[in-house]
């Protein structure tokens, strides 16, 4: 009995003789937020003077996505702290297994430590949370235009600190999507539309903010914007259903102002003959139809990597409304407003 202790307590000094690498999760989230990005961190000690580096290996984790490939490191003394960026994905997690491992000439046994069950704490929000949960989310731009008798679309570009910002997602909206975004969870931006209901005067959303523990508000004033075709969210239309009654109306003050320059004899009244010959001759100016190429990509807005709601299956020929530096302005055959590039269009 005694000999068999003995050895046991040979092999396990034997193990510890062999190890080369002290390792323990040093700093672990009390709790975390089902979407939360987090941090954690290893306490790693070498005995050994001369490696290059100490790699690690995660296994068996659960409701987690790892972030880092290669962590924040920092060394205190003879500690290395080596901190990685993970996101809780499920209500229920667990931190990896780690086994580590140093790299050097010369090989050496890795350490192995088992990952614990995290805290997550599911939220409950309100129908206008926009999935987002970060350190902060700001408002930098909107833009407000029509969109078609019934709707407004806006567009608008966020940013955040410490967030998945492609999470961004609203519920009750007519219409959404991303336009573009750069994705980092130290700091993120994303351009982003919403196609609302026209009676509604605010787009109001909420985040949590993390920093602060509670859900924030963002408030866009629905402005509605009919300027230059040449910014990016013009999406409005020149009206032509009612061409022929403004003609009427201006072709009946020109002939009052002939009238009225025949009996006062006055030179002012031309005004009101040239003024409206003029309108009536904008009027009467047609809308110029461009050549759309086989498959164009018809695009919601002009920007690259943006909505795509149609692509053509013949070449077809639609009324130009506008024109940015690279996209033209169109009007389909269901009155909406499309984006097509310079190079999707054809000669006639």
């Amino acid at each position: 009995m005694i000999k068999a202790f003995l050895l046991v307590l040979l092999f396990i000094s034997s193990l510890y003789a062999n190890k080369v690498i002290y390792l323990s999760y040093d700093e672990i989230p009390k709790r975390v937020i089902q979407g939360e990005i987090f941090t954690i961190t290893l306490k790693a000690l070498s005995t050994v003077q001369n490696y290059d580096d100490i790699a690690y290996e995660f296994s068996n984790a659960r409701g987690l996505k790892i972030l880092d490939e290669v962590p924040i490191r920092e060394q205190k003394g003879k500690f290395l702290y080596d901190t990685f960026h993970l996101q809780s994905t499920a209500n229920r997690a667990k931190l990896p297994d780690v086994n580590a491992s140093l790299i050097a000439s010369q090989e050496y046994n890795s350490t192995f430590i088992k990952g614990e069950k995290l805290n997550v704490i599911k939220l409950n929000p309100k129908k206008n949370f926009s999935n987002i949960i970060a350190n902060d989310l700001v408002l930098s731009e909107y833009k407000t235009t029509n969109y078609d008798n019934t709707h407004n679309i806006i567009v608008f570009v966020l940013s955040g600190e410490n967030t998945d910002i492609d999470a961004l997602h609203f519920k009750d909206v007519y219409k959404q999507g991303k336009e573009s975004s750069t994705n980092s969870y130290l700091a993120s931006k994303i351009t982003y539309f919403v196609v609302i209901d026209k009676q509604l005067e605010h787009f109001t959303f909420s985040y949590f903010n993390l920093l602060k523990n509670r859900f924030e508000l963002i408030d866009i004033p629905v402005i509605v914007d009919d300027d230059s075709v040449t910014t990016q969210s013009d999406l409005k239309p020149r009206d032509q259903s009612h061409d022929m009654q403004k003609m009427y109306a201006a072709a009946a003050v020109a002939l009052l102002g002939f009238i009225l320059v025949l009996l006062k004899r006055k030179i002012i009244y031309l005004i009101l003959i040239f003024l409206p010959l003029g309108y009536i001759l904008y009027l009467s100016i047609p809308q110029k139809n461009i050549c759309i190429k086989k498959g164009a990509q018809i695009h919601l807005l002009p920007v690259d990597n943006g909505t795509i709601f149609q692509t053509t299956q013949t070449k077809i020929y639609l009324a130009k409304e506008g024109q940015t530096q690279n996209y033209i302005k169109v009007k389909l055959t269901n009155n909406k407003i499309g984006w097509v590039k310079n190079e999707d269009t054809c000669a006639y």
